[in-house]
């Protein structure tokens, strides 16, 4: 059973940062891509940012570059999004996700429907 849990959200102000982390379970971590995705209030949960197996390719959602950076530890099964100056409109609730089919790939997936595991989530809050 593939498990994915989120942690490090929370409320911070605007130009504050967070450090997410998604350790997984049940799936050989090191060899699928993986991804971060957020949903605001209201609207379509979105693809923030994704890294390959390997690390070799990343990618990023236009409004988050510079800002927010992905990396992943295959042999702590865990992805980082570390964000940096964060925004009020970056206030959602963020999901980690892993997508098996792409294993082995140098393509970062970037739509949904690509990934096929999911977390749980967890709120961040970016508010003065």
């Amino acid at each position: 059973q593939v498990q994915l849990v989120e942690s490090g959200g929370g409320s911070v102000q605007p130009g504050d940062s967070l450090k997410l982390s998604c350790e997984a379970a049940g799936l050989t971590f090191g060899d699928v891509a993986m991804g971060w995705f957020r949903q605001a209030p209201g609207k379509e949960r979105e693809f923030v940012s994704g890294i390959t197996w390997s690390s070799q390719s990343t990618d990023y959602q236009n409004s988050v570059k510079g800002r927010f950076s992905i990396s992943r530890d295959n042999a702590k099964n865990t992805v980082y999004l570390q964000m940096n100056n964060l925004k009020s409109e970056d206030t959602g609730v963020y999901y980690c996700a892993a997508a098996s089919t792409y294993r082995g790939s140098w393509i970062t997936p970037t739509e949904r429907y690509d990934y096929d595991y999911w977390g749980q989530g967890t709120q961040v809050t970016v508010s003065s």
